[in-house]
């Protein structure tokens, strides 16, 4: 044993990849103290399982590895991390690391959730670049949250994410934040102008554009044309296209 720990201690970069696989505890913390450890050998032992807690406490520990972004990650995802040292490391990794968990299949429900609300918290400090790249590779929660700030480009760029929702979007064209331009972008959709319930919102905010009357309310039953009328918010111009296209129907019939 006495040599063993000698030879972890003092071995070469590559020597020290055999001392990594099915070691005793005792051996792998001294590997850990040995000056050659870099990345590429914190990142090989942590893809490994039954590792002893002991380890992962040294790595947490020890200041010089654990400056690697790669190596902050590997011990998050790696479910025998500590919960303590894994959620104190999700706070410190870049937001993109953090999508990257959010879509890893088998993640914890309570660190998908932690990771989203890391990511949420950060999205107001962003700049328009990342919060594009986020609209689009962004889980339902963080795609609804970019959704609701209402930019034009990062509105269409939600549209397209495929973890959006419907009830997001229905709820972001009755919001205060959804504009004639924006409303316009998502009944221009091809994934959500054809569902009802996405039409009916549009067709009963004040902001929607004359032509998304024009295009919607032929499709529309009769009976709904004319719920419509009641509709509090519509405008007088909204109104005389649901009248219009109401006797329409009628001198048809």
């Amino acid at each position: 044993m006495s040599l063993r720990l000698h030879r972890a201690l003092t071995a070469d970069k590559d020597e020290l990849f055999h001392f990594l696989q099915g070691q005793t505890a005792e051996v792998l913390l001294a590997v850990l103290r040995n000056p050659a450890l870099d990345e590429h050998h914190l990142l090989a032992l942590l893809k490994q399982r039954g590792l002893p807690e002991d380890v992962f406490s040294a790595i947490y520990a020890a200041k010089r590895l654990i400056e690697s972004g790669s190596v902050k990650f590997a011990l998050v995802i790696n479910p025998e991390t500590p919960s303590h040292i894994a959620a104190t490391l999700l706070t410190q990794l870049n937001i993109f690391d953090l999508v990257k968990i959010c879509l890893i299949p088998g993640i914890s429900p309570d660190q998908r959730m932690a990771a989203e609300r890391s990511i949420i918290q950060r999205l107001p400090g962003q700049p328009l670049g990342n919060k594009m790249t986020l609209a689009r590779r962004g889980t339902s929660a963080v795609v609804e949250s970019l959704l609701r700030e209402g930019i034009p480009p990062l509105v269409e760029a939600c549209l397209d994410n495929p973890h959006l929702k419907e009830g997001s979007v229905h709820q972001f064209i009755t919001a205060a934040t959804s504009t004639a331009e924006t409303i316009s972008m998502v009944a221009r959709s091809g994934r959500w102008k054809g569902r009802p319930n996405i039409r009916l919102a549009i067709l009963k905010n004040p902001r929607t554009p004359a032509i998304w009357f024009t295009m919607f309310l032929p499709g529309l039953p009769q009976s709904t044309i004319k719920e419509l009328l009641s509709v509090p918010r519509l405008t007088a111009a909204q109104k005389d296209l649901v009248r219009h296209a109401l006797a329409g129907r009628r001198s048809v019939a």
